[in-house]
């Protein structure tokens, strides 16, 4: 199944010059959802796992999936003050402005084995912010997991030392 054909792009969002990659058809059609996550879990099978994180607000949605497929336990990671509990937080650059993300403090234990999973890897400071977090927890990360790459914006660099995945390249 060609799952880029489920992938929508928007000009000009959320600001001039961006090309939105939309996933909601892809969400919409349930051969696709599950080619999605058959590709995404491709190389974990032979992994242990204890965590995935899901990065806000899209990688939500496969985070929860692969957590289910890989018997592990699902950890969000959220804008500023959406999780309730005490938290640490991080600061990052994307490639329209900057933000921070936070997790709870008891999310990871030490050497729990991590996959992180969002949406897109572009610029990569999302990503790598997420890495941080994870680490400062004590946390180890497997893998770096995504459903696209935005290869052009050089993402990986920030994060090359990690294995990363991502079915789809543009």
């Amino acid at each position: 199944m060609n799952i880029e054909k489920y992938i929508r792009e928007i000009q000009d969002f959320p600001k001039p010059g961006i090309a939105f990659k939309d996933i909601t058809p892809l969400l919409a059609n349930p051969e696709a959802v599950k080619t999605c996550l058959d590709l995404l879990a491709e190389n974990l099978h032979n992994e242990k796992i204890d965590k995935v994180v899901g990065v806000e607000s899209r990688g939500f949605f496969f985070a929860t999936l692969l957590a289910y497929k890989l018997n592990a336990g699902f950890v969000p990671v959220r804008k500023p003050r959406k999780l309730p509990y005490e938290t640490l937080s991080a600061s990052y650059e994307l490639e329209y402005g900057s933000d921070t993300l936070e997790i709870h403090t008891d999310a990871i234990t030490k050497g729990e084995r991590v996959i992180i999973h969002d949406d897109v890897l572009a610029t990569g400071g999302t990503a790598k912010a997420v890495c941080e977090l994870i680490e400062r927890l004590g946390g180890t990360i497997v893998q770096c997991n995504f459903l696209m790459e935005l290869s052009f914006l050089n993402g990986r660099e920030k994060i090359k030392q990690y294995d990363i995945a991502a079915p789809l390249f543009y």
